[in-house]
């Protein structure tokens, strides 16, 4: 019997998991952030939460008076959870590359700043760095560094106490802003667990067992193994068997994965031949909702229900069979496109791995061999075709700038397909994943509410939306 919770009554389990879901879907919780209640609801189960959460996941909650931040272990590089800025789009890089700098400069400053002043501190470290730069004569500049300001508004390490930073952005030499800094949060946001100029490779990140101070002798190795196995099916779509070496594909199959995460979250766990799925019905703990609205998400719901039923077919008109990537190729491609923007002057070389022996024990303990699963494979073209099918027959519910930019819709369809691990983007088109066929009983119509025509688009399987944070 899972020892899980064990100190929650019956009676208020549904409360307790409710905290659970809670801090699982925001790593950091502050009097402010995500809302009013969300402190109160976690400092109540703090204690239980720090032994379950350490004991099920081997994540470590730290609180104080004014924060609960969970310190996540990291086994995997994942693209699917940016920071977003104010218009609810992915962080790039000029945009991270401003939240640390501009970290570092309030870490410099007093009970408060001026967002004026900020920016020229953020400006005088950007401009040494290569192909960075912060021009507040440039719009764009000022709107990137507002959107890294703002995110750290919306967690409550600065706090607006005068004007606008809207309109600073607009016009900074006839408006400014005026924020309170809250250090303690500030030191919540910012909690590393490596020093970072000793690392030569985004991989060394990832060594979780040691940056949390847990065990890493033999004698810890299956407790951190089944750890691992619920990390992968709590933070994931669905943990294919395939994607696992043997040591985790036993901790996957174990009853024990599916009591523990149960009993810990509230949620169900789904077990199929192909893999593992932790279901959220309710949305509380996703960061991702899929089948979701907006036109991206209805193009990707109607193109995956095209790719199931061509996944189907059989004889001449089969789709081709391909294998995919380990999760170890997986690991070294992102890491190799990560460490190519790694700066090298002032490395502390002796203190560091090198990225090669980081990638082969990455490739070690993932398995080195390549798996014999191999999945349908359609290309670009038929993608496109699709596509335009779709578009052409569901195109008046669509956005009108997606509409009219059909390589974007196509792009930002198949990403978010591989984010719900439907699909696998590969060189030429994609791969068809099991989890895709759960879509393929869609239906669609186009509604018209006045003048407004909106596209409506259904499924009578079971909707598996994800586990995930999105907080960096």
């Amino acid at each position: 019997m899972s020892r899980v919770s064990e100190g929650v009554s019956p009676l208020e389990l549904a409360d307790y998991q409710k905290a659970v879901r809670l801090v699982l879907r925001h790593p950091l919780v502050t009097p402010g952030y995500p809302d009013r209640t969300a402190l109160a609801t976690v400092r109540r189960w703090a204690g239980q939460l720090r032994t379950d959460l350490m004991e099920v996941l081997g994540y470590r909650l730290v609180t104080t008076a004014d924060t609960a931040r969970l310190q996540r272990a990291q086994d995997g590089l994942d693209a699917t959870r940016p920071a977003l800025t104010r218009a609810g789009r992915p962080f790039d890089r000029r945009r991270y590359a401003y939240l640390v700098l501009t970290l570092a400069a309030l870490g410099r400053h007093g009970a408060q700043v001026a967002l004026g002043e900020l920016a020229d501190v953020v400006a005088a470290d950007a401009v040494r760095i290569d192909g960075l730069g912060l021009d507040t004569a440039r719009k764009p500049d000022r709107d990137a560094f507002v959107d890294a300001v703002t995110w750290l508004t919306e967690r409550g390490a600065l706090t607006l106490a005068d004007g606008s930073a809207t309109a600073w952005a607009g016009d900074p030499e006839r408006a400014e802003a005026l924020y309170d800094i809250d250090r303690e949060i500030l030191l919540a946001v910012h909690h590393p667990t490596r020093v970072l100029q000793h690392l030569t490779s985004v991989t060394a990140l990832l060594d979780s067992a040691d940056a949390l101070g847990m065990s890493a002798g033999r004698a810890a190795q299956r407790r951190d193994q089944a750890r691992r196995a619920r990390r992968l099916v709590l933070e994931n779509p669905v943990a294919y068997y395939a994607d696992a070496d043997t040591e985790l594909l036993g901790q996957l199959r174990a009853p024990a994965l599916t009591e523990d995460l149960e009993r810990l979250t509230g949620l169900t766990v789904e077990r199929r031949a192909e893999g593992v799925a932790l279901i959220d019905t309710s949305g509380k703990l996703s960061d991702i909702r899929f089948p979701g609205g907006g036109t991206v998400a209805q193009a990707a719901l109607l193109l995956a229900a095209r790719m199931s039923a061509a996944v189907q077919r059989t004889g001449r008109h089969a789709l081709e069979l391909l294998p995919a990537l380990t999760a170890a190729e997986r690991l070294a491609a992102r890491a190799r496109r990560i460490d190519g923007a790694l700066p090298w002057r002032g490395l502390v070389a002796e203190l560091a791995e090198t990225d090669q022996e980081l990638v082969d024990e990455a490739a070690e303990d993932a398995g080195q061999e390549p798996g014999e699963t191999r999945y349908p494979f359609v290309t670009d073209s038929w993608l496109r075709g699709r596509l335009k099918e779709i578009t052409g027959e569901y195109g008046a519910g669509f956005a009108a700038d997606l509409r009219g930019d059909p390589e974007r819709l196509l792009d930002q369809a198949l990403d978010l397909l591989a984010a719900m691990s439907l699909i696998a983007r590969v060189d030429g088109g994609a791969l068809a994943l099991p989890l895709l066929a759960r879509y393929r009983g869609v239906t669609a119509r186009v509604k018209t509410r006045g003048a407004v025509p909106r596209l409506s688009a259904q499924t009578a399987l079971f909707a598996n939306d994800t586990a995930k944070d999105p907080t960096p």
